[in-house]
């Protein structure tokens, strides 16, 4: 599992490579902080896209500057084996700033995946990517799941308990 945990300059080297033999490379990225079945949905689909699936990660301190305090629940390394442990999932790569930019201009992916809930001019590393001749697709999301949500069950339950 641990080896499906890389640095960017690690995926750079395995997957540009890849890329080089005519692998197609797909990249999505998240919090994937409780996942759910609206996260596996995505890779799943976003795995059938091509030949390989990264998955960025935000860290524990991006996750919790998007999401506040209490975020995320589940620490950046075991979210990070649990995604590699995937079977849709080939590598996932941590990253620290608020975005997947960095990651996505230096991977250069052959497609960008990101769920339905992000506006098609908003998808982060849109530019560079149709700017090296990739793709970008929007995923619908599945309706019913959303960590935050299930958070919110698992207090108000905790709460009716006390």
């Amino acid at each position: 599992m641990e080896s499906a945990i890389l640095t960017l300059e690690q995926a750079i080297v395995r997957f540009g490579r890849e890329k080089r033999n005519g692998r197609r490379i797909v990249f999505t990225n998240g919090c994937f902080d409780l996942l759910h079945p609206g996260h596996i949905e995505i890779l799943e689909q976003a795995r059938g896209m091509g030949d390989a699936l990264i998955v960025g990660l935000n860290s524990d301190a991006s996750v919790r500057q998007l999401k506040g305090e209490g975020r995320p629940v589940i620490p950046e390394r075991e979210r990070g084996e649990i995604l590699a442990a995937l079977e849709s999932v080939d590598a996932v790569v941590v990253f620290d700033n608020l975005t997947p930019r960095e990651v996505i201009a230096g991977l250069l992916p052959d497609v960008l995946v990101k769920g339905g809930d992000w506006p098609g001019d908003q998808i982060v590393g849109r530019e560079e990517v149709e700017a090296a001749g990739g793709r970008v697709v929007s995923i619908p999301v599945v309706t019913g799941y959303s960590t935050t949500e299930i958070l919110r069950k698992i207090r108000e339950g905790a709460a009716c308990g006390s």
